[in-house]
């Protein structure tokens, strides 16, 4: 696809909105000033009208801390295990030992898959796995005690080691949620880790939620190893998911979660907006998904409230015809990109 070409010369966010109190906030936010709260709920409300304005904000604001850069990672994804001990509404990432007996994958696997990647010019080795899958599976237990091993996250840090030892690629580990002492254990054999936040609403884990079935999906848990990371200082992805029932205040919550911790501990190295997209066989097959509209609202409030340093991705794979609009909304970021594997997690 030919790049997107952005004028040269940008309307003024300011002036280019309808109704002053955006115009105002606006006006503050360019001058550098944080956006709170309150002001930060009514731009991802705002009248349509108004939503042009936001964005050239965010675009400004993002020339500002990044110019015209985009980035994007060529990666392999590496499924170490896809077996987990939560079910979330919307996932198909997960198997379990009867339609998965494969159940790991083998060092050999690993490596082949990197190697792989490394031949195909890529630089970063993304394990994506199931969360602490032992705890709710005899046959995990099983197979990790033949090898040696009393955790995932045990076999993880040997998995990562071997890519790293053995090829050019970084690892960069999504294991889910973590305590301090078991990141530690990780740092020295990854380049980078990853949690997505998700969302702060401890109402989504409730009753018929998308997560009443995943504890480590209680905003705590998350929380609680976003600010682990944060302490131990490992550059760290996190992010904010689109249209599993969130309402736009909890949005707005959720990514503002993620400024205090950065702000602790200046850690968060790429923040997420990821969409939620309606799969077959899960429970949420029939929910609506997130329009285009809602994730352009999302992005560019992401960006007037992380400012101008901030990553900020949105997945193209996930908006497969229409992904270049979020330039337009203040993104920078268009995250790991493969030519040797899907995205197991989002195909």
């Amino acid at each position: 696809m030919p790049p997107v070409v952005v004028d040269d010369v940008e309307p003024d966010p300011v002036s280019a909105a309808r109704t002053p109190a955006v115009a105002a906030i606006l006006e503050r936010a360019l001058a550098g000033d944080a956006v709170g709260r309150d002001d930060a709920r009514l731009l991802i409300t705002c009248p349509p009208g108004d939503l042009p304005a936001v964005c050239a904000a965010a675009r400004v604001l993002r020339e500002r801390g990044k110019g015209r850069t985009v980035s994007f990672s060529p990666k392999v994804f590496i499924p170490l295990t896809r077996l987990c001990r939560d079910a979330c509404g919307y996932c198909t990432f997960r198997t379990d030992p009867r339609s998965d007996p494969h159940l790991y994958l083998t060092p050999e696997e690993v490596l082949a898959v990197a190697r792989a990647g490394e031949r195909a010019g890529c630089t970063e080795a993304l394990f994506t796995l199931g969360e602490r899958p032992e705890q709710r599976y005899p046959e995990a237990r099983r197979w990790l005690a033949a090898r040696g091993y009393r955790s995932t996250l045990a076999y993880l840090r040997d998995a990562a080691a071997l890519v790293l030892r053995e090829t050019a690629l970084w690892p960069h580990l999504n294991p889910g949620t973590m305590g301090r002492d078991e990141i530690a254990r990780l740092r020295d054999v990854s380049a980078s880790m990853g949690l997505m936040l998700e969302n702060v609403s401890e109402r989504l884990c409730g009753p018929g939620g998308p997560h009443e079935h995943a504890p480590s999906k209680h905003p705590r848990a998350r929380l609680r190893t976003l600010e682990a990371a944060g302490a131990l200082r490992v550059p760290f992805t996190t992010g904010l998911l689109l249209g599993i029932g969130e309402t736009p205040a909890e949005r707005v919550d959720t990514l503002l979660a993620i400024r205090e911790s950065h702000a602790r501990w200046g850690h968060v190295q790429e923040v997420i907006i990821q969409n939620f997209r309606a799969k077959p066989r899960t429970p949420m097959a029939a929910s609506p998904e997130p329009g285009a509209d809602e994730i352009v609202r999302a992005a560019a409030v992401a960006r007037l409230l992380l400012g101008p340093a901030a990553n900020i991705q949105v997945p193209p794979n996930l908006s497969a015809g229409g992904y270049h609009v979020y330039l337009d909304a203040g993104i920078n970021d268009w995250g790991g990109i493969s030519p040797v594997t899907i995205d197991y997690v989002n195909p």
